[in-house]
């Protein structure tokens, strides 16, 4: 293989692959990228066996061909390199990769030891806007565990309609769920469950340009289509709990806050929290609510907040981070805390939203 290409655009391709591949990792070959070069082009491969990332870029080709080489220390050389042509080359002694008055060698695995993938089918994908994707990743990425034993719950369930997109994640303490209407194009519902590390690389290929994203599910893979890049990712077998049940329909106690000012007071507060707990009270009672923690070890603290509020007086707590979670999300000048009582779950929405809908339920605390 021979072949020069750019190092900005180089460079743009393998930043996004350094997410995907496994720095500690018993197979050596998962830390290696696939570099195939044909015709004007030079694409490239890389996964960790749950996720993989399909991509390219324009290169000048004199001699094709395959080889893998450390996507990591790869990335690194490119970045260090000045605003130039990139060659590389393979020869018997290994792969040179050089550019200006810079000449490295790297050594290579086996392009034969490399995983094959398996390639989207083309047949009647769905049609997903890349804006309101975006959005209902970042939305709803922070509230999947990484940790539970039911595997299931690490991931978001993803479900498709004719006429809309709904994505939903819990981590059994708090749940975020972001509904868009939009005619995807499919016939019948389609429901699946994405890993976590899927969303969090399909929020990075979400960042450029605007565009739709083409959606389609395969045997045990999906597919996304994003702007000529592929990611995909393994489908998570399992049964996602039955989200609807969980979200409370008789909260019928409401309090409008406004976002930034809600946001630095739980901020403020929560540096007295007790470090494990992270709990803060709201203490809310006629015109007001004051946020408050306590901790031994630190002291207490207390902001208060002026509301219009009539109802009864109560006190609930909630760990401060899910609460930040949510606000640091939120567009929208106001958000609205609508509640039962001090034991029953909280609801948490932007007031005035446009385009999707925002649910986030909340456990609240025992303390």
């Amino acid at each position: 293989m021979e072949l020069v290409v750019r190092k900005t655009e180089l460079l743009r391709e393998l930043q996004l692959f350094q997410g995907i591949v496994e720095r500690k990792n018993t197979i050596p070959i998962l830390a290696n990228v696939l570099i195939e070069a044909k015709g004007d082009e030079v694409r490239m491969l890389a996964t960790d066996l749950e996720v993989a990332l399909r991509s390219r870029c324009q290169a000048s080709v004199a001699k094709g061909g395959a080889l893998t080489l450390p996507a990591k220390k790869l990335y690194e050389i490119v970045k260090a390199l000045p605003e130039t042509d990139v060659r590389i080359e393979e020869d018997k002694n290994g792969v040179k990769v050089a550019a200006d008055r810079f000449d490295s060698r790297i050594q290579t695995l086996p392009r034969e030891d490399f995983p094959t993938l398996p390639d989207a089918s083309g047949k009647a994908p769905a049609t997903l806007p890349r804006a309101a994707l975006k959005e209902m990743v970042a939305k709803t990425q922070f509230a999947i565990t990484g940790e539970d034993t039911r595997y299931f719950l690490n991931g978001a369930k993803f479900v498709l309609r004719p006429d809309g997109l709904t994505l939903v994640a819990t981590d059994g303490h708090r749940l975020a769920l972001v509904e868009v209407p939009h005619k995807v194009g499919i016939a019948e519902e389609v429901g699946v469950i994405l890993p976590k590390k899927t969303l969090l690389e399909l929020g990075k290929l979400l960042v450029e340009d605007d565009g739709e994203v083409l959606f389609e599910t395969g045997e045990n893979h999906l597919f996304f289509d994003v702007g000529g890049r592929m990611l995909i990712s393994r489908m998570i077998d399992g049964q996602f709990p039955a989200y609807e049940r969980v979200i409370p329909k008789n909260n019928d106690k409401g309090i409008e806050f406004e976002r930034e000012r809600l946001t630095n007071a739980v901020k403020r507060v929560a540096l007295l929290s007790n470090e494990r707990s992270r709990a803060v009270k709201f203490e809310i009672g006629m015109g007001k609510v004051e946020v408050t923690s306590s901790s031994s070890e630190f002291g207490e603290a207390r902001e208060e907040l002026p509301v219009e509020y009539a109802g009864e007086a109560l006190t609930i707590s909630f760990n401060a981070q899910y609460v930040l979670d949510f606000l640091n999300v939120v567009e929208t000048d106001g958000v609205l805390l609508s509640l039962k009582d001090e034991v029953s779950q909280a609801v948490m929405k932007p007031i005035g939203a446009e385009g999707y809908s925002y649910t986030y339920v909340i456990m609240p605390m025992r303390i």
